[in-house]
C-alpha cells in the first residue's frame, strides 16, 4: 500500500535535503516532486497545492549549514498531507447513525458509484461493521438494472445476517428505498442502507434515478464507492457524481492493492469531502477506518 508513492517522496526529500531550502533550485526540485506526484495518481491541481505548500513552510525552516533538513522536510510533507486528509476518518458516519439512534428515526445511507467499484461488497461490508456496533440494518435492494444485482446482495445479506428489501427488477428504485425505510420505522432499525444501480455520467437516465432515490429517501449519509486502482479517474467520478447529488463521505476500495495511492489524497482534496472507509481485502472484516495520521504514516514513513 502506497509503496511507489511513499518511494517517490523520500527519493524527491533526498535530493531536496541536499540543497538550500529556497530560491530557483527549490523551486526545480518541487516540480520534480510535483511529477512524482502526478505519477502517483495526485490528481495536478492537488500536486501543485501541495507542492506550494511545502515550499511555503521549507522557505521559513531555518537550518544550520550542517545541519539535518531531511527531518524538517519529513515534518512540512506530514503537515501539508495531514491538512489535505484532516477531515477525514469514520467519525462523520458514525456521529449520524448515533444521533438518529437517539432521536428514534432509522438513519438512511444510500451508496452511488459506478459498476466495478465494490459497492456491494461495501454495503456488506458496512452493514457488517454497523451489526458489530450494535445497530440493527436492512438492506434495500434499489439496482433494479443490473441483471443479478439483487441475488447478490441478498447473498452478501444472507451471509452477514441482515435483512433486505426488493421489487422485481425493472420498478422503480425510489420505490424499493421508501418501502424500506418504512420497513425500519415500523420495525424499530436503525440503519437503512441503499443500494443504487451503478451509473456513468453518458447514461442520463440513470442519473436521473439516482437524483430521485435521493429525493425520495432524503438520506442522512450519501457515500461514493470509489475503486483506488482506477487512478484519476477515481477523482473524474468523484467530480461527476458531485455534479449530480450531494456527496457526503468517501469510501475507497482495494486500497490493499494500491501500490501509488494518489487517489486517496486527490479525492479528499478535490471532492473536499472525507474518506471514510477504505477496502482491504475480501472478507467483510476487511474495512478500515481511514484514519489521516494512519495513512499519512505509510506515506511518509
Amino acid at each position: 500500500m502506497f509503496e511507489k508513492l511513499r518511494s517517490g517522496l523520500s527519493s524527491a526529500v533526498e535530493k531536496i535535503s541536499k540543497t538550500e531550502l529556497a530560491g530557483k533550485d527549490l523551486e526545480q526540485l518541487l516540480q520534480e516532486l510535483k511529477t512524482t506526484l502526478a505519477e502517483n495518481d495526485v490528481a495536478y491541481p492537488i500536486a501543485e497545492r501541495i507542492c506550494d505548500g511545502i515550499g511555503q513552510k521549507a522557505a521559513s525552516v531555518q537550518v544550520s549549514r550542517l545541519g539535518d533538513r531531511r527531518q524538517p522536510l519529513m515534518a512540512i510533507i506530514r503537515e501539508v498531507l495531514l491538512d489535505v486528509l484532516k477531515d477525514s476518518g469514520e467519525a462523520s458516519f458514525f456521529d449520524k447513525i448515533e444521533a438518529k439512534k437517539q432521536a428514534h428515526e432509522p438513519a438512511i445511507v444510500v451508496f452511488v458509484g459506478i459498476n466495478g467499484t465494490g459497492k456491494t461488497t461495501t454495503i456488506a461490508k458496512i452493514a457488517h461493521l454497523l451489526k458489530q456496533r450494535g445497530y440493527t440494518v436492512v438492506i434495500a435492494c434499489a439496482d433494479t438494472y443490473r441483471t443479478g444485482s439483487i441475488e447478490q446482495l441478498e447473498e452478501h445479506a444472507r451471509r452477514v445476517g441482515v435483512k433486505t428489501i426488493k421489487h422485481t427488477y425493472g420498478a422503480d428504485a425510489a420505490a424499493v428505498a421508501f418501502d424500506s425505510i418504512n420497513h425500519a420505522r415500523a420495525n424499530g432499525i436503525n440503519t437503512v442502507l441503499i443500494d443504487t444501480a451503478g451509473r456513468m455520467q453518458t447514461k442520463r437516465n440513470l442519473l436521473e434515478e439516482m437524483k430521485k432515490i435521493v429525493r425520495v429517501a432524503s438520506p442522512d449519509f450519501v457515500m461514493l464507492v470509489v475503486d483506488s486502482l482506477t487512478g484519476n479517474d477515481a477523482v473524474e467520478q468523484g467530480r461527476s457524481f458531485s455534479e449530480s447529488v450531494r456527496i457526503d463521505g468517501i469510501t475507497l476500495t482495494k486500497l490493499d492493492a494500491d501500490a501509488r495511492g494518489g487517489s486517496a489524497i486527490s479525492l479528499a482534496a478535490e471532492i473536499g469531502k472525507p474518506v471514510v472507509f477504505a477496502g482491504t481485502g475480501q472478507a467483510y472484516e476487511d474495512l478500515i477506518s481511514f484514519d489521516p495520521k494512519a495513512i499519512v504514516d505509510r506515506i511518509v514513513g
